[in-house]
């Protein structure tokens, strides 16, 4: 560092900032010293830099799935929400460390903290128990949640309105006439309880009554969602006109159902995802779908586990949705 500083005619901690491309410096004299740096094939030692720093410059990414469960990092949601943290936390410098709840163990500060993998942990669902979390903010972990902000917590959680969610997607097929509604996804996920009490609020709203037999407690994955509807209809018949599903893979599961038994969507069934996933348009008939922001998101986690690691106050935030409507419900 001193002798490319030398060759620079800066200082070595002018020279170091330049080649960490630190705004402090002037762009011309960063852009001067990062040319120099690659002409004599001078570049920063990692390790060393780390062990001068305390710092890795890297942050932990857990998909926190619940046991036994056939959703995988593979579910297009998920990509998404990692594909956008990736980008955001490498525009501030970062990099990512992708894992899963299961080959994370279970003291996800020791692990990840004090073993120095990572600086922090961006934590992305809350599954069914959030104690692993929990067990790690208060070890000291620089913490954030991509999950239900609603929940009490001792760290951030970031996400979407899930509620409103939930209510715009069952007021939607009400107003266009469908008043028996199915609702596919496991309430005992924070998310997904606040996405059914939506439905209900939908349908209190409406003055009409929820009915509990509608309500599938179904693992977040398509061929859950196949299976519960096939098996629903085959004992039942077609005894509902409308389905608000918890996300978009499960919608997806839900059509290829009922389109196997040439019930019309959205003429005798009208379906409504949560997500918005790339593939969601691309459906025959396109998905209408709750739109939830994940690059919002993914700038909001990185920005608040930031203020942890430089010491500043971090809170909880909401992630605006929006309904995009398609032809599956109209």
């Amino acid at each position: 560092m001193s002798d490319l500083a030398k060759l620079a005619g800066v200082s070595t901690s002018t020279a170091s900032r330049a080649l960490n491309n630190n705004p402090v410096i002037k762009l011309a004299t960063r852009e001067r010293i990062q040319a120099l740096a690659k002409e004599h094939n001078f570049s920063i030692n990692a390790a060393a830099s780390r062990l001068r720093t305390q710092r890795t410059n890297v942050v932990a990414v857990i998909l926190n799935l619940i046991e036994h469960t056939e959703q995988s990092i593979n579910d297009p949601f998920l990509l998404k929400v990692v594909g956008d943290l990736n980008q955001a936390l490498n525009d501030k410098g970062y990099e990512l460390l992708l894992s899963n709840s299961f080959m994370a163990k279970d003291d996800w500060y020791n692990y990840f903290i004090n073993s120095r993998r990572a600086d922090g942990i961006i934590v992305v669902g809350q599954a069914k128990s959030e104690q692993k979390a929990i067990d790690a903010a208060k070890a000291g972990a620089p913490l954030v949640v991509w999950g239900d902000s609603n929940t009490q917590s001792n760290y951030p959680i970031i996400g979407s309105n899930n509620r409103l969610g939930g209510k715009l997607a069952a007021q939607h097929l009400i107003e266009n006439g469908h008043t028996r509604l199915v609702f596919l996804g496991d309430t005992g996920h924070a998310e997904m309880n606040e996405r059914y009490q939506g439905y209900l609020d939908a349908h209190k709203a409406a003055g009409l009554t929820a009915d509990p037999t509608l309500v599938f407690p179904i693992d977040l994955t398509s061929q859950a969602a196949y299976n519960a509807v096939n098996e629903t209809i085959l004992k039942r018949g077609l005894h509902f006109d409308g389905i608000v599903s918890c996300s978009d893979m499960v919608a997806l599961g839900a059509l290829k159902a009922l389109k196997e038994r040439y019930i019309s969507i959205p003429g005798e069934v009208a379906i409504v995802g949560f997500d918005d996933i790339a593939m969601a348009e691309l459906l025959h008939p396109a998905l209408t779908t709750i739109r939830q922001n994940t690059r919002d998101a993914a700038n909001k986690m990185v920005e608040q586990l930031l203020n942890q690691l430089n010491g500043e106050p971090a809170f909880s935030d909401v992630i605006d949705i929006e309904l995009v409507v398609r032809k599956s419900s109209v």
